[in-house]
């Protein structure tokens, strides 16, 4: 039951909103004064307060900062008098929900208290949700505290709310399986089987009894039932990593039993009915596989429902100190060594590469060093990177960038004013004398841009 707070020093108003309330089953408790409302706000959880915007002994808007201050997230309806509209804009302004202008339709009242309450439980789930992946930055064991990881975990939180259809796509190493694990362990199936396959690691001709199973006898070798993935995943859920490597003559088959939910084993006269949510992944580009006409299009449809996208960890530079540490106290633990640090150069070392084999090359390397170290810091030497290639543009001096900078906005300058000098300077917003001096500094001749 919905708890209620009502203020009002109207005590004839208590009275008939308490009575009208609890007639459509809420618990109501009120307060007739600012000193009995803070009181009650301190000892007790409510779904949703409403507050006259006048008191005799101060205002409605004051009180909502001190319940707030409370609890931040209650949603406040503030009744208002015809005079004071201004107040309650100003109340909205302050974190109100919404405010009802006196006398109020009782029936618009239960209707907002409705909508409140509805919206404070999601925002309240939302936030439960991102404090769970976000915890030390991670979900289950998927560091970052980039924008690109927190895009992925705040679309992995609502994802998994749903019973929709997840395609996660990304190269390899950038922690497909991780997240598909997170969508299972964060959902309502998370008491329920998480079964995964490998579609790449199955030889096509036996791709369909993992799915679906068969009977005894169906092929030579059956000499017993056998339970499809599809069967052991019934009621849970089942990840299809690396989906895109299914065989066209299977891709229809797969199809046929996400639409029906419906399948035969191999061998069986009697189909089975299962309940499942499918999760798949690939670190091709499966659009462009479909133009291509490898992977069918209305299979891409049915699993391509909600799209999250793993971004390479070159993308995502921030996260890999944080990684770095992650992955340090995890391979000391694991080889009982006291490692407690890595050197600023091998940091950077770390920061410049372009890391193709993503999180578990990264992971890889760590691993080494902490096999190789003697002592209880890692040092660059330490860090064997195979074919390294670094980017050094990541960590180039202000100086260099600036230059860079310059010289490519005078370029591009150029071409748009097609090398005239007084057109550039409006465009740039600078003196003809200061552009001229930028461009001899740069060795760029405005007359070859005429030509061009």
């Amino acid at each position: 039951m919905n708890r209620l707070l009502i203020v009002d020093d109207d005590v004839n108003i208590l009275k008939v909103l308490k009575m009208r309330l609890e007639s459509e089953g809420y618990q109501v408790e009120t307060a007739s004064d600012i000193a009995h409302a803070k009181d009650l706000a301190m000892k007790n959880e409510y779904e949703l307060a409403i507050l006259d915007m006048k008191f005799s002994g101060g205002s409605g808007i004051e009180l909502m900062k001190n319940i707030h201050e409370i609890n931040r997230d209650l949603p406040i309806i503030i009744l208002t008098a015809y005079g004071t509209i201004e107040s309650a804009v100003e109340a909205m302004k302050e974190g109100a929900y919404i405010y009802l202008t006196k006398p109020f339709d009782h029936r618009e009242l239960i209707l907002q208290i409705k909508n409140g309450i509805e919206k404070s439980n999601l925002s309240r789930e939302v936030k439960r949700l991102r404090s769970i992946i976000n915890q030390s930055h991670n979900i289950q064991n998927i560091i970052g505290c980039s924008e690109a990881m927190k895009q992925v975990f705040d679309v992995t939180a609502m994802a998994a709310q749903s019973n929709s259809n997840v395609f996660i796509s990304g190269e390899s190493g950038t922690g497909k399986g991780m997240i598909a694990r997170s969508l299972h362990q964060l959902s309502e199936r998370k008491d329920k089987p998480f079964v995964s396959l490998n579609c790449a690691a199955i030889p096509e001709n036996l791709l369909e009894s993992e799915l679906f199973g068969f009977e005894k006898g169906a092929f030579t070798g059956a000499v017993n039932n056998k339970k499809g993935l599809f069967l052991q995943a019934d009621k849970g859920m089942i990840f299809l990593d690396e989906v895109s490597e299914i065989p066209l003559p299977m891709q229809g088959k797969l199809l046929k039993a996400l639409e029906e939910k419906e399948f035969y084993p191999l061998g069986a006269q009697k189909s089975v009915q299962v309940d499942i949510r499918i999760v798949s992944a690939s670190n091709k580009n499966i659009e462009k596989e479909v133009e291509e006409g490898g992977f069918r299009s209305d299979l891409f449809y049915r699993i391509h429902v909600i799209p999250i996208r793993m971004p390479p960890l070159r993308e995502r530079r921030e996260d890999i100190p944080l990684l770095v540490g992650h992955f340090l106290e995890k391979c000391a633990v694991k080889m009982n060594k006291q490692i407690k640090n890595i050197t600023p150069q091998a940091l950077k070392k770390l920061m410049v590469h372009s890391w193709p084999g993503n999180v578990r090359e990264l992971e890889n390397v760590i691993e080494f060093a902490v096999v190789m170290a003697r002592e209880d810091v890692i040092n660059e030497d330490m860090l064997v990177i195979t074919n390294q290639k670094t980017d050094e543009s990541a960590f180039r001096s202000f100086r260099e960038s600036k230059h860079d900078f310059e010289y490519n906005y005078l370029v591009e300058l150029m071409k748009i004013s097609k090398g005239n000098v007084s057109q550039a300077a409006k465009l740039s917003g600078k003196y003809r004398a200061d552009l001229y001096a930028l461009l001899e500094k740069y060795n760029l001749n405005p007359l070859k841009f005429r030509q061009k």
